[in-house]
């Protein structure tokens, strides 16, 4: 176990919207709640999975909807806690730990900001190794775990418990109904965890890989070198395109942001057009009508210029932007992880080929 230090706090936030591949909404209200809190006085605790006693019980957490909502509501770290203690009421027993659903984006933040409130630790470990929209696309889903119970609760103090579900899918549809009936945004604690599921399923490190990711940013900016290169090396990933913005459509159906955007090519890519699918997250690019890299490889859209990561909700015509691709976690290129969260799973008419093959 060791403190969380308040130097970690912003690469955690930068590295974690690199992780998003455009979702799991923006870190910078986490990034905000976090410090306050450390501010005031609180800390946080980071262990790894193999720290934790084989029956510990772990609270997984994450808020659920439209990112784009969740960039005009504020997030109150005590909505995520009321959704905590609420699943620690139903089953009677208290929480060992936190571990984020997915690093990607402010989800990332989420399990600390409630683990400071409430003195617990948090796993460094998540199940998707990024951000992936919907419930059923999570490490945890691809060992065949069992999905229930789930709570979920708003900023208006509605609480609400989905005790079973027939599957994952039956699990999304459930929750995802009751998050857009209170506003498409709102606080989860999915299916308690074991000690040793999380050790068997859950995809370790990944709070140090965004901090790392972040810190490799940091540095490229203070020597005034590339940042979108610095993150290629620094995670052995490839730099796929590099334009600018031409054209956004976006929409908020169904508690998902939805939508394309069209880039065309600069320097090296001079001539080219880009087109990037999104349900949250980038899910498919496709150069001059050829797919050039779909899900599960993470597809991770940067300012050219900064290295920081464009959330599919802060895509604006004319941002100069860098398309980098990063290998995709093991237990999603699976046959179970591509039944999961492969192109089909997204309306992709297509077979998955990662580019690191």
């Amino acid at each position: 176990m060791r403190e969380f230090p308040e130097d970690d706090i912003a690469p955690l936030a930068t590295g974690a919207w690199v992780l998003g591949t455009g979702g799991g909404g923006s870190p910078y209200h986490g990034f905000l709640n976090l410090r306050k809190l450390y501010r005031q006085g609180h800390r946080v605790n980071v262990i790894g999975a193999e720290e934790l006693d084989d029956d510990a019980m772990v609270a997984v957490v994450s808020n659920m909807g439209a990112p784009v909502v969740g960039l005009e509501r504020i997030a109150d770290p005590a909505t995520q806690v009321g959704a905590i203690r609420m699943m620690e009421r139903f089953l009677g027993r208290r929480f060992d730990a936190i571990m984020a659903l997915e690093i990607g984006g402010g989800n990332a933040l989420q399990p600390f900001t409630a683990a400071a409130l409430m003195d617990l630790p948090v796993i460094d470990a998540d199940s998707m190794g990024r951000a992936f929209p919907e419930a059923q696309m999570t490490s945890f889903s691809v060992g065949k775990l069992q999905m229930f119970p789930l709570t979920l609760q708003d900023i208006r103090d509605n609480a609400v418990i989905v005790e079973r579900a027939a599957s994952w899918k039956w699990m999304e549809r459930l929750s995802r109904k009751a998050c857009v009936e209170v506003g498409s945004i709102a606080a989860t604690c999915k299916a308690p965890r074991s000690g040793a599921e999380v050790k068997t399923w859950g995809i370790r490190g990944t709070v140090a890989k965004a901090v790392r990711i972040g810190r490799a940013i940091a540095a490229a900016r203070a020597a005034h070198e590339d940042p979108v290169a610095a993150v290629v090396e620094q995670e052995n990933g490839l730099l796929m395109f590099t334009g600018r913005v031409w054209d956004v459509e976006r929409n908020t159906t169904e508690g998902f942001l939805r939508g394309r955007v069209e880039l065309e090519g600069l320097q090296g890519d001079k001539g080219r057009r880009l087109s990037v699918d999104f349900q949250n997250e980038y899910t498919l690019a496709t150069c001059d009508g050829t797919p050039l890299v779909s899900v599960p490889d993470l597809i991770c859209l940067l300012d050219s210029v900064s290295g920081e990561a464009i959330g599919t909700e802060m895509l604006r015509y004319g941002q100069r932007v860098s398309l980098i691709a990063l290998p995709a976690p093991p237990v999603f290129t699976s046959p179970d992880g591509l039944a999961c969260v492969g192109p089909r799973c997204f309306g992709h008419d297509m077979d998955f080929i990662s580019v690191f093959a």
